[in-house]
């Protein structure tokens, strides 16, 4: 059956008048995420497990997890009832609330690192990052990953977008991911003056395939910064528990010197946090930042909650079982109809396109027809895998991609 989306649509009309683009951000109509628009629901109206139903009562299996947050599956019980616990207690209170010292003791056990301090958003927390590294080390530029990801803040984006002036990214010099090399010679041009470096552990930029690490690259670019004074971060706000408990930076075997984390950290949840080394706590501490609601009690208790799952349950392995064997799948299916689907990245968090097909149509136009008969995929971002993913649905899922080649080769 090929979804409708009559509700969808109403709504949308009624949301344009009060709302910028409707939906705004990367998720509505003008960002290159759903394309053809009309192929996409608009609205969700509930979720559960792998699912989320859509205005009109559509159900999708989910694999883009609200973007990265859903990672133990929507609505688990374990952390929502530590969430409904808490909120009977207290949420946002003029003092935090004692279980912000239970939450950090946790994260910064977990993670190997020595302390923890929690915002909202990973905007929030790369920032800090930055911030952190400029007040340590007394210098201004910051070197970082072409078409990497650190949020929206000024200093994120390009000169030239709508908003952003020369000033704002003055001090950032933009290097080749995997290239030691270019680390090295930034270095040179700019001695002393290099406060940061700041990647993902993995490439994985949009529209575009995901990049792997080479061997040694993490170790050469450790070994830089160690030796010239420059503070490393990563940014595992879209990786960090899908591949390490410890966070991605262990996972590719060196230590950051600050780390930050969100999407996954409470599944849901809305909390970000950095997590840093001690020569940093001081400068961290010399910081003024703060926000409305960074405090509030609600989301730690969700976090000690899907952390601990994480741990006692083995997730992160069966995450990447659970991937392998959908993507095994999928470039099976897409062999069968003569196609050659490219799948980049780590498992749990992978890209994937077509080969053969530069302007990403044909791309396009398979994963339209997965979307409208109920598997979300979307066609430029990296996907995410939640733990609720059974076989059946990965079944159901291979039904669908069969259908969708069918689709297209009759367009």
């Amino acid at each position: 059956m090929v979804y409708q989306y009559t509700k969808n649509r109403e709504l949308f009309q009624r949301a344009l008048k009060v709302i910028p683009q409707g939906v705004p951000g990367h998720l509505g109509p003008s960002n290159g995420c759903a394309i053809p628009f009309d192929a996409f629901p608009v609205f969700a109206e509930r979720a559960e497990g792998t699912y989320f139903w859509d205005a009109d009562g559509n159900r999708f299996i989910d694999y883009m997890c609200a973007y990265g947050p859903n990672l133990l599956g929507y609505g688990d019980a374990e952390v929502d009832e530590a969430a409904v616990r808490q909120l009977r207690q207290g949420n946002c209170i003029t003092s935090p609330h004692r279980i912000l010292v239970d939450f950090a003791e946790l994260l910064t056990e977990t993670t190997g690192k020595d302390w923890t301090f929690f915002a909202k958003n990973g905007n929030d927390v790369t920032t800090l990052a930055v911030m952190t590294a400029r007040c340590a080390t007394g210098r201004s530029k910051i070197v970082l990953i072409k078409g990497g990801y650190h949020g929206v803040a000024p200093w994120t984006q390009q000169f030239g977008k709508p908003g952003i002036l020369e000033e704002d990214v003055a001090n950032n010099i933009v290097i080749s991911w995997n290239s030691a090399a270019e680390l090295e010679a930034a270095i040179a041009r700019y001695p002393n003056q290099i406060a940061a470096f700041i990647a993902a552990p993995y490439h994985h930029p949009i529209f575009a395939d995901s990049e792997l690490p080479a061997d040694g690259y993490w170790q050469t670019v450790r070994k830089l910064c160690t030796q010239h004074g420059i503070v490393l971060i990563i940014d595992d706000i879209r990786c960090g528990f899908r591949l390490d408990i410890a966070g991605s930076d262990h996972y590719y075997g060196f230590r950051a010197d600050l780390i930050t984390f969100c999407k996954a950290l409470a599944n849901g949840y809305n909390v970000s946090a950095l997590c840093g080394v001690d020569s940093l706590r001081d400068a961290v501490s010399d910081v003024f930042y703060t926000g409305s609601y960074w405090l509030s009690a609600v989301p730690f208790a969700a976090g000690i909650a899907c952390l601990t799952k994480l741990k006692r349950d083995g997730i992160i392995a069966k995450l990447r079982t659970t991937a392998l064997k959908l993507q095994s799948g999928l470039r099976d299916v897409a062999k069968q109809h003569g196609r050659e689907l490219l799948i980049t990245g780590e498992p749990p968090l992978w890209s994937m396109r077509h080969t053969g097909d530069d302007d990403f149509y044909f791309h396009q136009s398979w994963v339209s027809e997965c979307v409208r008969r109920g598997v979300f995929f979307t066609n430029h971002h990296n996907h995410f895998l939640n733990a609720a993913v059974t076989d059946a649905d990965i079944a159901v899922t291979l039904d669908i991609a069969d259908e969708a080649y069918k689709a297209v080769a009759v367009e």
